[in-house]
């Protein structure tokens, strides 16, 4: 059963609707992509913040450039190199704006994107408003082709758990949490020095307590020229954050386990793996799950985890 005895909503606290939240590190050639969509937004209620994790290619004086030259308010912070997930937990507790979104540094939005994201959320009844922490939309590609699935109806209410693990909605998806919401979840920051945690760690904690309204509207432009993180020496340099992902799944959500029983073969499998990968035993990989089912999934599929980080390891001679 879902409380709401944290995050109030108190108005007087912030200035704007929206922080935009960007986090950056040497993307000064992609950055235009936030900047334009947010100069073309039809809602001019929001500041845009953003981190700069350690860049090294001229990140700081565009920002400047844009901040004297801006119709919106835009606040700059520069960090060392320590991950996105560092960054989210600076720029949560000094944002402005009564609504989190995200806006990554290479992607961009439609031009009432802003006005559509307030406009759900205000379509949500008064009475039933403190129960929600966030609406998500649909992201479409450069061609305008939806990426991932569609949600069952056109708005459907529910949690981030329920849409994976029920539903089966699969996908990039866009959207803001509530800010007073976010602060409640910081992002953990585990005593080694990473560039990724999962985001989903945090969106799923939030899902236990607080519902989201899912609309069928594509208001995200994703671009997929990125940087892969499939290769397998990206796979080892990740090794702890994915991990961490699956480790997290296996604890918290193992009662998602009847909905989706090969996802969680899988993940268990991938937490051995990846448990190899930073020197993890068999001992530690066991005992860091809270758990039974997970330390069964975990022992039952420990040979194939150890397959398939040999597979690794040969790959990356």
């Amino acid at each position: 059963m879902k409380t709401h005895t944290q995050a109030s909503d108190d108005e007087d606290r912030f200035t704007h609707v929206f922080t935009v939240f960007t986090a950056t590190h040497n993307r000064a050639h992609l950055l235009h992509r936030v900047y334009d969509s947010l100069t073309a937004q039809t809602f001019s209620d929001f500041e845009w913040l953003v981190v700069d994790d350690g860049s090294t290619d001229g990140t700081r004086d565009l920002m400047e450039a844009w901040r004297e030259s801006s119709s919106f308010p835009i606040r700059y912070r520069y960090q060392e190199n320590r991950g996105k997930h560092v960054a989210y937990n600076r720029a949560v507790p000094s944002a402005r704006g009564r609504f989190f979104l995200t806006l990554d540094s290479d992607d961009a939005c439609v031009p009432h994107a802003l006005e559509r994201l307030n406009h759900y959320w205000d379509t949500i009844p008064d009475s039933e408003r403190p129960g929600f922490s966030a609406v998500t939309v649909l992201c479409m590609d450069e061609d305008g082709r939806i990426v991932g699935d569609h949600f069952p109806n056109r708005i459907t209410d529910s949690d981030s758990l329920d849409i994976q693990y029920r539903l089966k909605v699969r996908g990039e998806k866009w959207g803001f949490q509530r800010t007073n919401v976010m602060r409640d979840f910081p992002f953990p920051v585990p005593d080694r020095k990473l560039s990724h945690v999962p985001e989903a760690i945090v969106w799923n904690r939030i899902a236990r307590k607080y519902k989201t309204r899912f609309v069928n509207d594509p208001l995200r432009i994703y671009h997929t020229e990125s940087d892969s993180i499939t290769a397998t020496a990206d796979v080892r340099r990740r090794a702890y954050s994915y991990m961490l992902g699956n480790l997290m799944k296996l604890n918290e959500n193992i009662d998602y386990l009847r909905c989706s029983p090969i996802g969680f073969l899988k993940s268990a499998a991938n937490y051995v793996r990846f448990s190899l990968h930073v020197r993890r035993n068999p001992i530690e990989i066991v005992t860091l799950l809270k758990n039974r089912r997970a330390r069964l999934l975990c022992l039952a599929t420990f040979p194939l985890g150890c397959g398939v980080y040999a597979r690794d390891v040969m790959r990356a001679r």
